[in-house]
């Protein structure tokens, strides 16, 4: 089965957009304490500026998560690096949208990737190359899987790199039947069909479900013999497990 990280017992905690809670999401900051926590996954979205950089941001605009204006896709990095990433929070001001070069700088070498596509520019050839390089370059590629609800856009990326898995998520689908290697069905799926993650094991795929607060669900998924379990506070969910950080 893909995905498998050594050494570490599923489920595997994957950290949403970091560590959401202790930190801005999507920021250095949030990804250090996921990683502190340890996290087993880091999940980001991607979009990609004006000038083809990925950032690690997950809305279309920057109005929400940072104190400037205006679409992603529509500014350079540098005019989008002006602004703070703090989300209002005054301890996190120096915090900017990070570029996807930035996160694998510091990205530890026992950690996966789990890279959510925010846009149809990863439709793009060159965009999509543009994902693969740093990926490739930095020696990630065989732990990072792309997601999307939008199947496309991460079948063209494994078009151009089949050696990197591809993750569906989706709010509606009732069986996991889809070419892909993880299925994220949105948690209420799992109490329609019961046998939602049995029938993805057959297919040999990976079941992660979509539900960043899984406090109340946690024995559900264990139940489930789900893979990975989203958390925006990854540290917390890894006590319930009664799992130590990795050193």
């Amino acid at each position: 089965m893909p995905l498998t990280i050594p050494g570490r017992p599923k489920p595997y905690v994957m950290a949403h957009r970091g560590n959401s809670v202790a930190a801005p999401e999507n920021t250095r900051a949030a990804f250090r304490r996921a990683f502190d926590d340890g996290a087993d996954i880091l999940e980001t979205d991607l979009h990609v500026t004006r000038d083809g950089v990925c950032v690690c941001i997950h809305d279309a605009t920057l109005d929400r998560t940072t104190d400037g204006r205006g679409a992603v896709a529509d500014l350079t990095l540098a005019e989008i690096k002006r602004y703070s990433a703090g989300y209002g929070r005054p301890e996190f001001a120096a915090e900017h949208v990070p570029a996807l070069d930035e996160l694998l700088s510091i990205l530890p070498p026992s950690v996966f990737l789990a890279l959510e596509l925010k846009t149809d520019r990863f439709l793009e050839p060159g965009v999509a190359q543009r994902l693969i390089d740093p990926l490739r370059s930095a020696n990630v590629l065989d732990r990072t899987v792309v997601l999307s609800f939008h199947l496309d856009r991460v079948q063209a990326i494994q078009r151009r790199a089949p050696e990197i898995p591809i993750g569906f998520i989706t709010l509606n689908r009732l069986t996991p039947v889809v070419p892909a290697q993880l299925i994220g069905p949105f948690w209420p799926l799992l109490l329609i069909n019961p046998f939602y993650s049995w029938w993805a094991h057959r297919r040999d795929m990976l079941i992660a479900p979509l539900d960043p607060w899984p406090d109340r669900r946690l024995w559900l998924y264990r139940l489930l013999r789900c893979d990975a379990i989203l958390a925006n506070d990854p540290g917390a969910i890894l006590k319930r497990l009664r799992r130590r950080a990795s050193s």
